[in-house]
């Protein structure tokens, strides 16, 4: 075979893809299989740690299954260690770009055989077009797919709880904004609340610190703000919002980033 038709294979194989909704590609040469391989899905996990599993978790339990075999392929990457901190990066209290490694990993995913990637890290989504410049597979946008999400639903306001450096970005005000639905955001007292939920709490392996009254009292007070449901703009905080059963409407984007994966790959999405 030359190297003609060795590429337009390889295009085919990009463009199925690209589009989703494909559960494996199998290309033949009369009766001969060339390639056999399933749409696997790589995590870059690490960001945090917890948010990898609870990306995970979510992409089984979306996934409508009846056997250990029905499941999709999964690959998570998790290496802590490698990345920066995404938000004292944007903040500027630190020179190591976490995005520089977050391409690295991508690239091992890609080697190792994923044909699509999740991110489950909103802040991370600030280097999302230099990370898509440096993989050839597609990488799943989690807060477009939020933004998408909320305008499907017809709200009209959030509240937005992030990390002080998603919330400088302004990433989610942007995309929100774009689709006519307003955003509240913490008073400053409210925001290190929710910084200590997700730095003292779920990264320090210490829910117990979480001032739950406190997140509380600081939820309710968006609300009378107009807001109608929260974006947990934070991976970390889907955790605090289930431990601390904090019994509040949420878009939350880990779970909406796992049933989107679940449909790329072709496989049926369960809804809970």
């Amino acid at each position: 075979m030359n190297n003609n038709k060795v590429q337009a294979i390889v295009e085919k194989v990009k463009e199925l893809v690209q589009r989703g909704n494909v559960s494996r590609i199998v290309v033949r040469k009369g009766e001969r299989v060339l390639l056999n391989t399933p749409v696997n899905v790589g995590i870059v996990g690490g960001v945090g740690p917890h948010a990898g599993l609870d990306l995970t978790r979510k992409l089984f339990d979306h996934t409508r299954a009846e056997a250990d075999q029905e499941h999709l392929p999964v690959m998570l990457y998790s290496f802590p260690d490698r990345i920066g901190e995404r938000p004292a990066f944007l903040l500027g209290k630190t020179a190591d770009n976490p995005g520089e490694a977050i391409g690295d990993i991508m690239a091992e995913l890609a080697r190792a055989g994923a044909t699509v990637i999740g991110m489950p890290c909103n802040t991370a989504h600030w280097f999302y077009d230099d990370l898509c410049l440096r993989t050839h597979l597609p990488v799943l946008h989690m807060l477009r797919l939020t933004a998408d999400h909320l305008e499907r639903t017809g709200v009209n306001t959030v509240g937005l709880l992030a990390t002080d450096g998603t919330i400088q970005t302004g990433i989610y005000e942007n995309l929100l904004s774009g689709r006519g639905i307003r955003v509240i955001k913490p008073d400053a007292p409210g925001q290190r609340q929710v910084m200590s939920a997700i730095y003292d709490g779920v990264k320090a392996g210490n829910l117990g610190a979480i001032d739950v009254a406190a997140l509380r009292c600081t939820l309710d007070a968006m609300i009378a703000q107009g807001a109608e449901c929260f974006v947990l703009g934070c991976t970390e905080l889907p955790i605090v919002f289930a431990q601390c059963e904090l019994p509040y409407p949420v878009a939350d984007p880990t779970q909406i980033l796992a049933e989107a994966a679940v449909s790329f790959a072709g496989y049926p999405v369960k809804k809970m």
